[in-house]
């Protein structure tokens, strides 16, 4: 199977420069629909739509092309390089995926490298895992044990110069060891985890993890090691293209497709790729896109309910939105509804403004947690920024202090066009009506995260987030940075009240006392002026007629071993 965080979704980013962050990424909110009619409701969760069909009814072979976001630098998904979602997506086909979800986001086994996994024990709590026999890493070595104690040990957070994404889970793992053989392992948590099928999901061989260095680069634009149905045939860099070709060493079901390419290209050139038949699929969630798209007679729209919220980031690590009441007075700057109408025009369903930053508005659990912050309040920005010293300038003019403009930049990928680049500007626009400059800073596309977003070098910015089905994957997101490492927490707020809450909540079983601990977490994260959730992003996809098992998988995984085009 393969994540929700796949290839071709998170390729959707510069459509409307919806750059993404898997189970970690910006773009697109509510409006008419096409033909004048008022739009739909948004799907629920568990919707999703693939064109499901048998193996029997598929042709053996073909290609299936899609676009991603760039070229990728970083193969490891555990190193901070390693989160943007396309590079996420890739590893899914390449490396063993030990559980899958089904459509309403229910994780289970996957045979191809589980017999069972189970808790075992609840005091202390210990998952024992029966490997499949026959999963083996493409150097012909086994999966066995001393890939989940390698992958524990790197990521546990005790050897800092393991430049981790995420701790959350390895972190409370008290020891890792074999069970009754060679295909059993055991792991003892030191205090209950309960979302511990989000953990050695993907699998990844000792060799990557054995030390600091082949950790943080033995990884760098290549996967070493495979254990998947798929591995790559080629990396072309100067045609900026990715090949996936079958394993003929996979034990499992072989896959239909004869190649699965990723090509790495600007936002602007999607929909025309798509159009002259260059790629399969793209993104329609922009009105843009979709306007154009809908025209084409070889196109399905497929439609599901994804985790999948556009973040405005605010840094607070630099200049003056290291003053609280600063990033209070840009939060209630910023006019959510307007940018959600804008994004959801013209579009046949009407995206949600999200007022949560762990729970998407239909998901059970979410709460309006925003409080004083829900709308926009011009009055109150600007006092807030008279109360941190920054002086009113003057009609169109930017607020000063000690001599000092107020002036931020908000850094985007110079392939930004359409829906984005028109955010950028609006957002602009309203917050120099509160006396903050806003400079649109456009960077390299390739450089985007790797230099800019993962390093805190920004002031604003926007991407997106998505596919944090799992409750504590969004800690990376809000928890305190340890020095350099700042997880995926790129703006570096945060405070010891909201770690504390977040780490409880990783800690219960009770599903009712987790949701109330997140929804905790989440009002104490508005009030810090963290980053302000602007709406749900549509999943809507454009994908060729004839091509099965694929489109818009919600909240769900999909098996790329029956990707493929119908007889």
């Amino acid at each position: 199977m393969i994540k929700a965080a796949r290839a071709a979704a998170v390729a959707a980013a510069t459509v409307s420069a919806a750059l993404v962050l898997a189970a970690c990424g910006g773009g697109d909110g509510s409006g008419s629909s096409d033909g004048g009619q008022e739009a739909k409701a948004a799907p629920a969760a568990g919707t999703q739509d693939l064109n499901p069909h048998p193996a029997s009814d598929l042709k053996q072979g073909g290609t299936y092309k899609v676009s991603i976001e760039q070229w990728i630098n970083q193969y490891n998904p555990n190193q901070t390089d390693g989160t943007q979602g396309d590079a996420a997506s890739i590893i899914a086909l390449l490396e063993p995926d030990l559980f899958d979800f089904d459509a309403k986001g229910v994780p289970h086994p996957n045979p191809d490298f589980l017999v069972s996994a189970k808790v075992t024990s609840t005091n202390p709590q210990v998952v024992t895992y029966e490997l499949n026999p026959k999963a083996k890493w493409s150097d012909g070595k086994p999966l066995g044990v001393a890939d989940f104690e390698a992958q524990w040990k790197a990521l546990n957070g005790t050897d800092d110069r393991f430049q981790v994404a995420n701790t959350t889970g390895y972190d409370q793992i008290g020891k890792v060891e074999q069970g009754k053989d060679e295909h059993e392992v055991r792991v003892t948590f030191k205090t209950p985890f309960a979302d511990w099928q989000s953990l050695f999901d993907p699998l990844l061989p000792a060799s990557l993890n054995a030390t600091p260095e082949s950790f943080n680069t033995g990884w760098t634009g290549r996967a070493q090691v495979t254990g998947n149905a798929w591995k790559i045939g080629e990396y072309d860099k100067t045609a900026k293209t990715i090949t996936a070709v079958p394993d003929p060493d996979w034990w499992g079901e072989k896959p239909k497709l004869d190649k699965y390419i990723f090509w790495a290209m600007d936002g602007t050139a999607k929909v025309d790729a798509y159009l002259n038949r260059e790629i399969d699929y793209t993104s329609a969630s922009a009105a843009e896109a979709y306007k154009r798209l809908k025209k084409d007679k070889d196109t399905d729209f497929r439609v599901g309910a994804r985790w999948d919220q556009v973040v405005l980031s605010l840094n607070g690590s630099r200049g003056p939105l290291q003053d609280l009441k600063v990033r209070q007075a840009v939060t209630l700057g910023v006019d959510r509804e307007a940018l959600a109408k804008i994004a959801g025009k013209d579009l046949p369903f009407q995206p949600k403004v999200v007022n949560n930053h762990f729970f998407m508005p239909n998901q059970e659990g979410y709460r309006d947690n925003a409080g004083s912050f829900a709308k926009r309040d011009v009055d109150r920005a600007k006092k807030l920024l008279d109360e941190a010293g920054w002086k009113d300038g003057g009609a169109g003019k930017p607020r000063v202090k000690d001599g000092k403009p107020l002036s931020l930049d908000y850094v985007m990928p110079s392939d930004v066009a359409g829906l984005a680049e028109d955010q950028a500007k609006i957002t602009q626009q309203m917050l120099g009506e509160i006396g903050v400059k806003v400079e649109l800073r456009k960077v390299p596309g390739d450089d985007y995260f790797d230099k800019y977003v993962h390093r805190s070098n920004y002031d604003l910015t926007q991407f997106r987030q998505v596919d944090r089905i799992y409750r504590s994957s969004s800690y990376q997101d809000y928890r305190l940075p340890q020095g350099r490492n700042a997880f995926g927490n790129y703006g570096r707020i945060g405070s010891q009240d909201v770690d504390k809450l977040m780490t409880e909540a990783s800690r219960t079983t009770d599903e009712a006392r987790q949701i109330e601990l997140y929804n905790q977490a989440d009002a104490k994260v508005w009030e810090l002026g963290h980053s302000l959730p602007l709406y749900q992003r549509p999943q809507i996809i454009a994908i060729r007629k004839g091509l099965a098992n694929t489109g818009a998988p919600g909240l769900g995984d999909e098996n790329p071993l029956l990707f493929g085009w119908l007889k």
